[in-house]
């Protein structure tokens, strides 16, 4: 069955190139023109997309408010958010929501179709790998075929992101991994020198692991250098 894409942008010249550039590329296509009616009650169909281009600028509802809607309804769509602004806060922003990866207007079709296999073969290689069963950590199990955690017997929340950079931490324990190394592993992404987004999903995880965030157990953070995941020593 072939991979079908959504494709979510108000202007029709952006559609239809879009349209005629991954149908060309052996995918099925479906297309919303806002960001309320269209983007997010089309999307919000589980299963039915294997990838959501979502534009930034849309009327009724923004992209952003699209992603951050359907990653609170844990929706795991794999997210290429699209803009026009060449903007370093926009980009942050839409990773920090849940997007995948970000494309900037005016773009190549062929580097569209190209970030759209690269997200997809992502995904399907954390969805086939073989890994142990869980991680344990003190009292954090982290069960990474489910893409679920718990800790002391109490499930957690987690964004896709989320889960990811904690498992990445997690099968690294003890070693202290910089912010550009967790960007580019969890993120695949290069910001210069801009880490933003990892000390974001960083807070994110004391907030649900630690207790108490002032000082954290689980996550240290190695001033300088980066953070490390450790076994909370007892008592």
């Amino acid at each position: 069955m072939e991979e079908k894409v959504l494709i979510v942008d108000d202007e029709q010249s952006i559609v239809t190139l879009l349209q005629y550039n991954i149908e060309k590329s052996g995918f099925q296509t479906e297309v919303a023109y806002d960001g309320t009616e269209g983007g997010l009650q089309k999307a919000s169909t589980g299963g039915e997309f294997d990838l959501i281009v979502l534009d930034l600028m849309l009327p009724g509802l923004e992209g952003t408010e699209v992603c951050k809607a359907l990653r609170q309804k844990q929706i795991d769509t794999p997210i290429l958010m699209l803009t026009a602004k060449d903007d370093e806060f926009d980009k942050v922003l839409g990773l920090e929501l849940g997007a995948d990866d970000y494309l900037t207007k005016p773009f190549s079709p062929k580097e569209v179709v190209a970030r759209i296999k690269a997200i997809l073969r992502r995904t399907k290689q954390r969805e086939t790998a073989t890994d142990q069963p869980y991680i344990k950590i003190a009292e954090l199990l982290i069960y990474p075929q489910q893409y679920e955690a718990t800790i002391d017997g109490k499930t957690l929340s987690f964004t896709r992101k989320e889960f990811e950079l904690l498992h990445y931490l997690a099968k690294h324990k003890g070693k202290v991994l910089s912010r550009d190394q967790l960007l580019s592993a969890v993120w695949n992404y290069d910001f210069v020198g801009d880490t933003r987004i990892v000390d974001v999903h960083v807070s994110h995880l004391r907030e649900k692991i630690e207790p108490d965030t002032k000082h954290p157990v689980y996550i240290k953070t190695i001033r300088g250098l980066g953070y490390k995941m450790e076994e909370p020593l007892n008592g």
